[in-house]
């Protein structure tokens, strides 16, 4: 189980650039056991926050804080919220039941264990602040895993898996083995946390990786359907990958993209031969289900 601090603080940073969210994200991922990030889209800025133990990491922070500067060139002001008492209380009152899609609802811990009749019930802690299934892009991607489970793909990897809920799902719903990497060793360790509070440690194998450069995922590919909920850019930049790595006729579901992204996101996998299915939107947030042919 995944054990809260009693004393919490939240850190943040306002105003980055989308370019700059993947590598202060990563700063705060060093010390911080949450870490999110939100858009600002009426100025097409970033907020990246995390919460951590209170007053703990502070020299590994400040020395990741200075490397994602010299990476980015940016120097934003580190921010910290003043009252942290109640945190976890406040997220869970934030955190009632997510019913989502037809198939799917998603509870907190906080909540009393009990399965939602005629629907796959996955149960994630409430501290957690990324993959809860109040996302757009999450919500997203569990539609669209609906959509293509008539396919049944056998081979299934879940690329940035965050609290694991993705590769959970597919696993429930499927029956399937799944392969659930991320990048983060904090990641990997709560997803690995809410396989095992759902009952899926036979199913669900959480990976270290960075995404198909690790061992793991390119070992176990070609795969027959491939998660991706990260960024824009990002998804952009492994366009040929996936679609190297997908079988023919194999299905790709692309998430973490606002939808005023979409064209960019489909420009650069249509150059690597895949095909748009569908798009499911979700408030600002969109998912892609993209297919490619059996036949070039």
């Amino acid at each position: 189980m995944i054990r809260h601090a009693t004393a919490l603080e939240t850190i943040y940073i306002d105003g980055l650039p989308e370019e700059a969210v993947g590598i202060f994200e990563a700063a705060f991922a060093e010390v911080c056991g949450t870490v999110g990030f939100f858009h600002d889209e009426a100025n097409d800025v970033w907020r990246v926050e995390g919460v951590k133990d209170a007053g703990a990491g502070e020299a590994d922070l400040a020395d990741a804080l200075r490397l994602a500067s010299a990476a980015t060139g940016l120097t934003p002001e580190l921010q910290r919220h003043p009252e942290t008492q109640g945190w976890l209380a406040r997220t869970q009152e934030a955190f009632p039941e997510q019913l989502v899609g037809a198939r799917f609802a998603i509870r907190g811990t906080h909540l009393p264990i009990a399965a939602t009749p005629g629907r796959i019930t996955l149960r994630l802690d409430a501290g957690l602040a990324f993959g809860s299934g109040e996302h757009g892009s999450t919500r997203g991607c569990l539609r669209a895993l609906e959509i293509i489970a008539y396919r049944r793909p056998r081979r299934i990897l879940d690329l940035g898996t965050g609290s694991g809920i993705l590769a959970m799902a597919a696993s429930s719903l499927l029956h399937r083995a799944v392969l659930a990497v991320d990048i983060e060793p904090w990641s990997v360790r709560v997803a690995a946390d809410n396989v095992r509070l759902n009952g899926l440690t036979n199913f669900v194998q959480c990976r270290i990786g960075n995404g198909w450069r690790s061992p793991d995922v390119r070992g176990r590919a070609p795969y027959d359907l491939v998660f991706a909920n990260i960024l824009a850019r990002p998804l952009c930049a492994m366009a040929r990958d996936l679609a190297n790595q997908l079988t023919p006729g194999g299905t790709a579901i692309l998430a973490g993209l606002l939808r005023s992204q979409i064209p960019m996101v489909l420009a650069a996998h249509r150059r690597q031969g895949l095909v748009l299915a569908r798009t499911i939107p979700e408030g600002d947030w969109a998912a892609l289900i993209l297919h490619k042919r059996r036949y070039p």
